[in-house]
Formats: structure tokens, C-alpha cells, sequence
């Protein structure tokens, strides 16, 4: 029994890079699937979600929700993390930009009319460029060691690639550190078959999703 039990629904959503990150930092966790709407109100009506709203990790006797904070408290945990304010700071700043990206991609199997050329055109003129410089002069992004914005920038750039496999034709050193990042011990166990891993979102994961949220 691992002493980390993840909540949320049997899909990426907002849980992946929860469960990237704990991979990275080679934690066992356990997860506990949202199936239904009785499930969910009786983790609002037990107070286990502090704004009625998951992913809720259980770690250290916490009931944590909020991605940014969890990612946070398990990054310091397991050292990786900056090693001083400047470098939390900066790695924190990836780390947003990451998400706001993935969300955008995540956000798209429940939209009607996905934009998809507007997601590829922000990644290629907004978000990669950034990433791309930073990494012309180092081999990590920050501090010179595997960092949550390292492993948050792998997930976001494969994520990427499954809707445009072109996307980091012009970016070396991008692409360069996703082929370095994938030979990491401990990330490679997560990419293979039968990890905890999950695939893209299908129709039965967004109607699960619709009907615990009684979204319509």
C-alpha cells in the first residue's frame, strides 16, 4: 500500500503532471478513480475538498487539492525543486506557463469547436521559444538538474507532438531535451505499456467527467 493516494477521475485532466512529477521522483502512489456524482458529493459533504473541486492528493497526513500547490509540496519534498528563492521563482514561472499551455490542450475534448491552430500557433510563437533559448546553454532549464519544469516541459511537449508530430521540427534543443529526458531511469518506467500513464482522453472519460460534475 503506498502511503500517497491520488483522487481524481481515471484520466490525465489536471492529475497528470501530479502523477509525472511523483513518477519522476520515483514515489509509489495509489489512486482512488471519481466514477460517479454520489462519489464526489460525499468528498464535498466529508470536507475533503477544500474548494469542491479535485484533484485532492492524500501525502503526509494532508488532504491537498489545488495542482499548483501540490506540485509545489512534492517538488520541495523530493528535491526538485530550485535551490534558492531565485531559482523557485523562475522554476515556478516555467511551471505556469507549462500549465497554461497543457490546459489548452487539455480543455479540448470538451469544446465543440477545438481551435487547434490556435493552440499550435501560441506553442510555436509564445511558449517554445522560451524554452528553446533557455535550453541552447544548458542541459536543464534550471540549476543544472532535473527540476519540476523539466518534467512538466517532457509531458507538455509530448502532449504536443499528439496533436502536431511536427511541432518541434525548429526546435533543437527542445526536442534534444525530450529525447534526453526520456532516457531517465525513472521517466522511461512511466512511458512504458502498463504504467500509470494515462492515454488521451476519450468519449468515456469526458462523459464521466459531465456527469460527476452534473455539468450539461
Amino acid at each position: 500500500m503506498a502511503g500517497v493516494k491520488l483522487h481524481y477521475f481515471n484520466g490525465r485532466g489536471k492529475m497528470e503532471s501530479i502523477r509525472w512529477l511523483l513518477a519522476a521522483a520515483e514515489v509509489e502512489f495509489d489512486e482512488c478513480h471519481l466514477t460517479t456524482r454520489d462519489q464526489y458529493l460525499k468528498m464535498v459533504n466529508d470536507r475533503d475538498l477544500m474548494f469542491q473541486q479535485v484533484p485532492m492528493v492524500e501525502i503526509d497526513g494532508m488532504k491537498l487539492v489545488q495542482t499548483k500547490a501540490i506540485l509545489n509540496y512534492i517538488a520541495e519534498k523530493y528535491k526538485l525543486h530550485g535551490n534558492d528563492i531565485k531559482e523557485r521563482v523562475k522554476i515556478n514561472m516555467y511551471v505556469e506557463g507549462l500549465m497554461d499551455l497543457m490546459e489548452m490542450i487539455m480543455m479540448l475534448p470538451f469544446t465543440k469547436e477545438p481551435k487547434l491552430d490556435n493552440i499550435e500557433k501560441k506553442a510555436k510563437e509564445r511558449y517554445l521559444p522560451v524554452f528553446e533559448e533557455q535550453l541552447k546553454t544548458g542541459v536543464h532549464l534550471v540549476g543544472g538538474r532535473m527540476t519540476v519544469a523539466d518534467v512538466l516541459l517532457l509531458e507538455c511537449t509530448l502532449m504536443l507532438e499528439e496533436l502536431f508530430p511536427e511541432i518541434l521540427k525548429n526546435f533543437r534543443s527542445v526536442k534534444d531535451f525530450q529525447d534526453r529526458m526520456q532516457k531517465e531511469p525513472a521517466i522511461s518506467r512511466f512511458l512504458q505499456p502498463g504504467s500509470k500513464r494515462k492515454p488521451r482522453p476519450d468519449d468515456g472519460y469526458v462523459k464521466t467527467v459531465m456527469e460527476v460534475f452534473d455539468l450539461k
